[in-house]
């Protein structure tokens, strides 16, 4: 089975540009104009997921709480250090996850939208890595 989250936002361009340069993620497809919409799908070739992002015309009012979540997991140290490192080049700021969970098994930020992104130091099985 493959997975897609669909989302749409305000400013594609600044997702695609968050999304591409502070987590690494590649334009795997896009379109333009299909029945008003715009979009692009983001994630890492050959692997059973991406994110795909629409704009149109209409104005998105965003409406998530704080326990709405993307979580990604690196598959090793080195990739989470990696991460975090760009992030922080970036000087984007690490926020405080209301569930206190994800403050000790990784680090939150925000994407352009507002949504949470979680990118955390425990691998799948739940070891820490």
């Amino acid at each position: 089975m493959k997975f897609r989250v669909a989302r749409h936002t305000n400013d594609l361009d600044k997702i695609k540009t968050f999304y591409t340069t502070v987590l690494g993620f590649e334009v795997l497809g896009s379109f333009k104009n299909h029945e008003s919409y715009d979009g692009l799908f983001l994630g890492k070739p050959h692997l059973d997921w991406h994110l795909e992002f629409t704009k149109s015309d209409e104005t998105v009012d965003f409406n998530y709480n704080e326990d709405d979540i993307l979580v990604f997991y690196p598959v090793t140290k080195d990739e989470f250090d990696s991460l975090i490192q760009n992030i922080q080049k970036q000087n984007i700021t690490f926020i405080k996850a209301k569930n206190p969970y994800w403050n000790e098994n990784g680090k939150m930020i925000l994407d352009p939208d507002g949504y949470q992104i979680v990118i955390s130091n425990i691998k799948i099985e739940g070891t820490q890595i």
